[in-house]
């Protein structure tokens, strides 16, 4: 696997899969040799993200982008390895226009999440120049930080945090420290434990928690001791399964939750349920009635969805192959809340890799938005 990893990002997959076969089949004390070729290329793979390089729209993508032109005003903020493979958090307009980044670090920004009123953006960064997200719940290597949408007054907000979103109308942040969550008012800087995942929840890591708009659940992906998707109810101190996959997360509404399930197109695809009281309305649907987005052809294996902060749009990544988040080239995606998979326009075309984005549209008053 690491072999094979490693050879997608150094474009030669052919020749590292030769070498690896001859070096397996000598057998003997030359295995021994093998395991260290792979833990050599392990180490080169993963020293950064793939920088990549500009791509050409086909036809239809050009003419997607045109009628969207002017459909949507709002911004989208996202993590890219396009610059040096590090990562920064860019910008552009949610038509795809204006690209531009919007941090420059030495290390790698990550999971990007507009405040409630769209002036700021709250995100990830690694304490060193390369931390890949499958290291998320080490919380010892992240931080989080604070930037305006125009690039100014960046500053740290949480030591050893991870998974930052907004709560309190802006006031304050939720964020996860490896198998807990706590709330920090912004003011004051003042922490609070919200819930304790080493007493309830056998340890697991608590992965993208998300209040509920009602501030009365919590929606989790668990990692380590427990590998599933779910609700937290913060009164009843109660854990209700969703089902499998990650990135669980609420419609504004408050009435509907959607996540990512391994099914589908190309090994994933965007579900969605009502929910009531902080459960699935039907615990039991089946997958027909929970599918929401699958894109039709090859770059068909999603991630990363985010709905606008009214519900009417929404954007997420998809890639033709490969899984891992921060490597592979995934490209960023938008899509009006209603209208079929097939509708939607793909935003980035660049082979480096593209993650986590959000977005915030503006109330035009003409109801495009």
């Amino acid at each position: 696997i690491a072999v094979m990893n490693g050879a997608c990002r150094m474009n030669d997959a052919k020749t590292l899969q030769k070498e690896r076969d001859m070096l397996c089949r000598l057998g003997g004390p030359r295995v021994f040799l093998c395991a260290v070729f792979s833990v050599l290329v392990f180490s080169q793979a993963f020293a950064a993200a793939p920088p990549g390089k500009p791509e050409e729209m086909t036809d239809g993508e050009k003419a997607a982008l045109e009628r969207l032109s002017g459909k949507v005003n709002g911004l989208i903020a996202w993590s890219t390895s396009r610059v040096s493979g590090k990562h920064d958090i860019f910008i552009m307009n949610a038509d795809g226009s204006g690209l531009r980044p919007l941090t420059a670090s030495d290390n790698v920004d990550w999971f990007s999440r507009f405040s409630p009123d769209g002036r700021q953006v709250l995100f990830v960064r690694s304490k060193r120049p390369w931390m890949s997200e499958a290291n998320a719940f080490r919380n010892n290597e992240w931080d989080l930080f604070l930037i305006n949408v125009d690039g100014s007054e960046e500053r740290k907000v949480a030591d050893n945090a991870c998974w930052g979103s907004w709560i309190n109308g802006g006031k304050a942040i939720l964020f996860a420290r490896n198998d807990k969550v706590f709330t920090m008012d912004l003011a004051s800087g003042q922490e609070e434990l919200l819930i304790d995942g080493s007493v309830h929840l056998k340890g697991s890591q608590l992965q993208q928690p998300e209040l509920s708009p009602d501030g009365k659940y919590v929606a989790i992906t668990l990692r380590g001791r427990m590998r599933e998707t779910g609700i937290w109810d913060l009164e009843k101190k109660e854990w209700t399964q969703v089902g499998g996959g990650c990135q669980i997360n609420w419609f504004p509404s408050g009435d509907r939750i959607y996540w990512m399930n391994p099914t589908g197109n190309v090994g994933s695809e965007i579900f969605t349920t009502p929910v009531k009281d902080g459960k699935p309305s039907d615990p039991r649907a089946p997958y027909d009635k929970l599918r929401w987005i699958d894109l039709p052809g090859r770059r068909s294996h999603e991630y990363f969805p985010k709905l606008s902060q009214n519900g009417k749009w929404l954007t997420w990544c998809a890639t033709i192959y490969g899984h891992d988040h921060d490597i592979y080239d995934y490209e960023v995606y938008i899509l009006k809340v209603g209208a079929p998979a097939e509708d939607a326009v793909r935003l980035t075309f660049h082979s480096g890799n593209d993650r986590w984005p959000d977005i915030y549209v503006e109330d035009d008053g003409n109801g495009e938005n």
